[in-house]
């Protein structure tokens, strides 16, 4: 089953493209059966994605077949990295703005892209900006084909109300069938009926005959820039950018669809293997002429409900596609290119993700609202490359701004207070930092003590035995505090450091490196050291020159 829905759609998703038709059933094929035998989620199963067309289509305008397969295996070496580096965890944490606004911004763009097929219009050359492509459609829309919208708007019915009839036959193949057969009948009956058709759009050649529609099964395997003369170091840095925005797409889509599918089945998936076998997948799947591939959130949900059981079924899955060229290649070339639109379009629809997007506008917090509207106006206006940039920055951004929130202070000044049932010494100041001191957080941790302008005390005790991790600027940052209170003739007591601390301060030898500070096991015990230290003769370090 997930095989029949992957032909029609593997087909329409490469024609969006901008590519001949077979380049995505090779992805299905390919990638496809790789990325389920080798990938860290056994029932993913992988092939072109519509989130991928408007990243792809910008190369194939600029660069043409060569470009676009150079660039998926140059994504494919950059998730093999990600795997290596385990980065497969990090990945799943994109703050769901993000993910919403490039969705959303991708529905948009290829439902807009579809309406040159599904009415038929004569442009010449697409534009590749979204306010052009609106421009070039309006201008065009005088050469309107009346029996183009009739193929696409029956065929956009069908794939509605087969699914309310039966689901026992996927709902593209019986609406991509019904619309050839319908639209090759009244052709036959009306010579004036005309339509666009996959034949009649695209042609292959095989041992030297053209042939209309696709070739029958997979080519041989060739390097992707051998017809260019070689690869050359402009192309690759020209094509990065694209290929860094095909990876962190094709990471965050197949994971995605990894943990839908670890819902469905209660199962786990290892995220670092997916992303190492997605890597070699779209490695391996631009030498037989497969284009950019991740896992398919809707076909890895078909699978799943289908009975899968094992790779094997993803596996199966390619077997049916190569089938399907090998046998039905022919009739291939009748399916018309408005009914592919309509298809598109429904997906179009589901990845819209209008509910999701609506909500977090409704309820979201002004932050999550600036970064869902920038990268859907970035997915539109202006590409995917810039979109992923701009919001991979602004999830780390997010990220860090959360983390921070996390991490408290506080300052006791009072020596009549108490802190956890002990009595805080007279003399004493008592400074405690909840969470994690890191770069997110470091300076506002420390920044509540270095506003006390206090020097009524002889010792500062520094409780950190609820800071989980400290990283280089939080270390940074708290000996800045040190050095400070050092310098004002006074001592310090680290209390109760957790291990992951303890064994940056080793590295770092802060007691060496700082005379008048002492490190112990827990906040008890600095609380006695400190009281100790007020309770005996004036002692004191000499003071410490700023670093």
């Amino acid at each position: 089953m997930v095989g029949i829905i992957a032909l029609p759609l593997s087909m329409a998703l490469s024609i969006a493209v901008g590519a001949p038709p077979q380049h995505g059933l090779y992805t299905a094929i390919v990638a496809g059966s790789v990325v389920a035998l080798l990938g860290g989620c056994k029932f993913q199963v992988t092939g072109p994605t519509a989130a991928f067309v408007v990243i792809l289509a910008p190369i194939y305008a600029r660069h043409g077949m060569t470009g676009l397969l150079t660039a998926g295996m140059l994504a494919g070496v950059l998730l093999v990295g990600m795997g290596l580096a385990r980065l497969g965890d990090l990945i799943r944490f994109i703050p769901h703005p993000v993910t919403t606004g490039f969705t959303s911004g991708i529905a948009i763009v290829i439902a807009t892209l579809q309406m040159k097929d599904a009415l038929g219009l004569q442009i010449a050359h697409m534009p590749e900006g979204y306010v052009d492509r609106l421009g070039a459609l309006w201008a065009a829309r005088g050469s309107l084909q009346i029996e183009e919208a009739i193929v696409a708007l029956g065929t956009f019915a069908l794939l509605l109300v087969t699914p309310r009839i039966t689901r026992r036959v996927p709902a593209p193949l019986i609406a991509i069938v019904l619309a050839s057969i319908a639209t090759a009948y009244a052709a036959h009956v009306d010579p004036q009926f005309t339509v666009a058709t996959i034949g009649s759009r695209f042609q292959s050649v095989v041992d030297g005959v053209t042939v209309p529609g696709i070739p029958r099964g997979l080519p041989l395997p060739a390097l992707p820039w051998a017809s260019a003369g070689g690869l050359s170091f402009a192309l690759v840095r020209e094509l990065l950018p694209s290929a860094f925005a095909i990876a962190m797409l094709a990471a965050i889509e197949s994971l995605l669809s990894a943990v839908i599918a670890d819902g469905m089945t209660n199962t786990k998936h290892e995220p670092n293997s997916e992303l190492v076998a997605l890597g070699i997948g779209n490695i391996l799947a631009p030498l037989f002429g497969g284009i950019a591939a991740t896992g398919a959130l809707a076909r890895t949900a078909t699978n799943i409900r289908a009975g899968a059981r094992s790779p094997l079924a993803a596996t199966t899955h390619a077997a049916v596609v190569l089938l399907a060229m090998l046998l039905f290649a022919p009739l291939v070339s009748h399916v018309p290119m408005a009914s592919l639109a309509a298809l598109l379009l429904l997906v179009a629809w589901n990845m819209s993700e209008v509910h999701n997007f609506l909500g977090i506008l409704r309820v979201g917090p002004k932050s999550d609202l600036f970064v869902l509207l920038i990268c859907f106006a970035l997915t539109v206006f202006v590409d995917m490359v810039a979109a992923i940039t701009v919001g991979t920055v602004l999830a780390a951004l997010l990220f860090m701004r959360r983390m921070s929130e996390l991490t408290e202070s506080r300052v006791q000044l009072d020596s009549s207070q108490e802190t956890d049932a002990l009595v805080l010494p007279k003399g004493v100041i008592l400074y405690e930092i909840n969470g994690p001191l890191f770069f997110g957080a470091a300076q506002k941790a420390m920044g509540a003590f270095n506003r006390t302008q206090s020097n009524d005390f002889r010792v500062l005790v520094l409780h950190l035995g609820r800071v989980p991790v400290i990283d280089v600027t939080g270390l940074v940052a708290l000996e800045n505090v040190i050095t400070s209170v050092l310098g004002r003739r006074r001592k310090v007591i680290i209390a109760g450091p957790l291990p992951r601390p303890t064994s940056v301060f080793e590295r770092a030898g802060l007691e060496a490196k700082y005379k008048g500070l002492a490190i112990v096991d827990d906040l008890e015990t600095g609380l006695a050291l400190a009281a100790t230290i007020v309770a005996g003769p004036v002692s004191l370090p000499p003071p410490v020159a700023s670093p």
